[in-house]
């Protein structure tokens, strides 16, 4: 059989393609601003879009981290050096609308401005740091009490109007708001940092102040557990409250009414709070995301981030090669955790970009035009959207497109269609080699 194959052997090409070395990083916030200077500081033309008008992304709402490093510094000495570099373009107010190419010679199209002119980039590799958003809950009379804000909002009264904390006595957090549950069951792992932070910010400035934390469970990973015990030293009292008993709140003026049931005593207690602050943490942002999947045909979890290749072996590749994310838009991570991701990402993009052409190998398919009968089935049945009828009237297959699957060639009713290294007269010769052997 393996002769009979090589007797009708074809010699066979590999296509090649050179490779775009443009690289288009899509938003703008810590992660992608800093895959973007790493790859723009190696020498690669960079396009960061960003669909807002500012770049930043939600740390642009961060004043300090836990360890106490100051943010807003960092963020706008970043700023400053995107907006700088020569290889760097900056472009605002992107909407991507379509995508098209593969591997090393990308064609995205986006709109921008509020006129929504149309540009489209020519690039090989796709970075994706489209962030995620604050959980937009209501729970807890969030919206209609004064006294009950975001822990967000509470770190940036802190930060801003110190005066005011001063004035508290009572402050009440609630972890887990709208996460670990049916809608949203993802931990947004920021949530138990960001209440040890606030917590001893409060009582940086208000050393009398009585800080209840009401949790289901306290995650303060890896070293952020030295700064727990340092809350439990400093009197902030923790309170462990169980999911079917979730505590319960009631406006009071100004004030706010938290009853929680603590299990050492065994019994309820009110705390009449001058501050709620809500624990809500981050979700992925569904409308952006999904759209954006749908366009560059990329899967995401089933809470809406978006899904890398292989957890351990490629834990910063997306499984469409040439895509790569960082940052919240994989999943909710520290500023640390994401510049880390930021630029293990620009170090898997450079691994592609280092070549200057791209093998798509020599196994795509070939139509014979003379059989050709312009049926369209080989049209309507790639996967790909590959075949079309060109203007002399029959089907014609990019070999730099196809992929190499055979689904046009098992289709076609003319048998017009060849995939390369599996033509029909190297199958039959196999067959009828077994055929003669049988029947002798």
């Amino acid at each position: 059989m393996a002769v009979a194959s090589v007797i009708k052997a074809q010699p066979l090409v590999d296509q090649t393609l050179p490779i775009n070395k443009n690289i288009l990083v899509v938003g703008g916030g810590i992660s992608g601003m800093t895959s973007a200077l790493r790859l723009a500081d190696q020498g690669f033309q960079v396009y960061l879009a960003e669909k807002s008008n500012e770049l930043g992304g939600v740390a642009k709402n961060i004043f300090k981290t836990l360890e106490g490093d100051d943010v807003q510094p960092f963020i706008a000495g970043l700023i400053s050096q995107v907006k700088e570099h020569e290889y760097i373009q900056v472009i605002t107010g992107a909407i991507i609308v379509d995508h098209s190419g593969m591997p090393g010679m990308f064609k995205t199209g986006m709109q921008i401005g509020p006129q929504m002119f149309y540009r489209q980039i020519n690039h090989g590799v796709t970075v994706l740091a489209t962030g995620a958003i604050p959980n937009p809950t209501k729970e807890y009379a969030l919206e209609s009490c004064k006294a009950v804000r975001t822990q967000l909002e509470t770190h940036k009264v802190i930060a801003k109007t110190p005066d005011t904390v001063k004035e508290w006595d009572n402050i009440v957090m609630i972890q887990c708001v709208g996460s670990r549950t049916a809608d949203n069951p993802n931990c947004s792992r920021i949530c138990c940092q960001t209440a040890i932070k606030n917590a001893l910010a409060i009582l940086e400035i208000n050393p009398k102040a009585r800080i209840f934390v009401l949790y289901r469970d306290m995650r303060t990973y890896g070293f952020q557990e030295e700064y727990y015990q340092k809350a439990r030293e400093k009197g902030v009292i923790f309170v462990k409250y169980s999911q079917d008993t979730p505590p319960t709140v009631k406006p009071e003026g100004e004030q706010v009414e938290v009853t929680f049931t603590d299990a050492i005593l065994g019994q309820k207690i009110t705390v009449t709070a001058d501050s709620l602050c809500l624990s809500t943490g981050l979700i992925a942002d569904n409308d952006s995301s999904e759209e954006l999947a749908m366009i560059f045909k990329l899967p995401r979890t089933a809470d809406g981030y978006f899904l890398e290749d292989h957890v351990k072996l490629r834990p910063v590749d997306l499984p469409v090669p040439g895509f790569f994310v960082a940052g919240t838009a994989h999943s909710p991570k520290l500023i640390k955790e994401s510049i880390s991701q930021a630029n293990a990402v620009a170090a898997r993009a450079q691994t592609m970009l280092a070549r200057d052409s791209i093998n798509l190998g020599a196994a795509a398919a070939r139509v014979d035009s003379k059989l050709c009968a312009s049926c369209l089935i080989c049209v309507r049945t790639c996967p790909f959207d590959v075949p079309f009828i060109n203007a002399d009237g029959y089907s014609e297959i990019d070999p730099a497109k196809c992929h190499g699957c055979g689904m046009c060639v098992s289709e076609c009713p003319a048998k017009a269609i060849q995939l390369m290294q599996f033509e029909d007269d190297k199958i039959l010769a196999q067959l009828e080699e077994i055929f003669e052997k049988v029947n002798a």
